[in-house]
This record gives structure tokens, sequence and C-alpha cells, in this order.
């Protein structure tokens, strides 16, 4: 299983919102540089948002983080945007045969796998800040629209 886009999408909305922020940062504004419908922004918007890392201000405000950027690590983002998500990074198949001694123990032998893989990874995301990441974007032309 992999995470979806909305995760990355994110990221690159706080970093627009970031490197934008002396300017109106819409939805459409920042769809113009994800490469993806204003919609999908909106509800990105929103989870981040109910997460508490932004404030959308209607009409003339736009899109503002609300942390400092290094207060802001990739996990906080992934849960606000994954965690809807139950599952986690694996979805386990329903109905294994318990009929058969590989899907009657499968769930025992690779449970616990899967949960130490998640927590190494919700781990490693919780030393990454935005601010780390924005480090890496070099910012020549920040003027121009996406």
């Amino acid at each position: 299983m992999r995470v979806s886009s909305r995760f990355t999408m994110a990221v690159h909305l706080l970093a627009c919102a970031h490197v934008f922020r002396n300017r109106k940062v819409t939805s459409d504004f920042i769809a113009s540089s994800i490469g993806t419908n204003p919609v999908v922004v909106r509800r990105l918007l929103q989870k981040l948002k109910a997460a508490g890392l932004i404030e959308v201000t209607r009409g003339t405000g736009g899109v503002t983080i609300t942390r400092p950027l290094a207060e802001i690590t990739l996990l906080d983002i992934y849960r606000a945007t994954e965690g809807d998500d139950s599952t986690g990074l694996f979805h386990f198949h329903e109905n294994p045969n318990e009929l058969c001694p590989v899907g009657r123990n499968i769930h025992r032998a690779l449970d616990g796998r899967l949960e130490r893989a998640q927590q190494a990874f919700e781990h490693e995301l919780s030393r990454m800040t935005l601010a780390e990441v924005l480090a890496d974007i070099p910012l020549d032309g920040t003027d121009e629209q996406p």
C-alpha cells in the first residue's frame, strides 16, 4: 500500500503558502502550482485547517500557516491528510481462508511486522520538518505565478 498523493500535495500546498505569503494564496493559485483541480486543493485546505496547521481567510486573505515551519513535521501533515484512512500504510486483505493453514495464521505472522514498519515510517516523518523541505527548494523568481 502506498500513501496517497494527498500527503505530497499538502506539503506542496504549504510550501506555496509560505513562499508566496506576501500575496493572496488561493486554491486556484495553489492548484496551478500542484497541477491539480482547485476542488482537490480546497479539500486539502479543509484537512489542514482542521489540524490547526493553516488559517484560510475568504475574500482578500488567502492561506496562512499558523506555526513556525520548524515546528511543523511531515508527520503532522501526514496525519492531517491521511488520518481518516485507518488502515495506515498497509491494508490487509479482508477474508483470508480460515481453512488454509496460511490464511488462518497470516495475521498473527504479519500484523506485528507491519505495525513496526508503520511506526518506523511515522518516526522518520516526525524527525523531518517543513522548514527542512523548504530549505531544499531554490527560491529564484518567487514573484512569478506558477
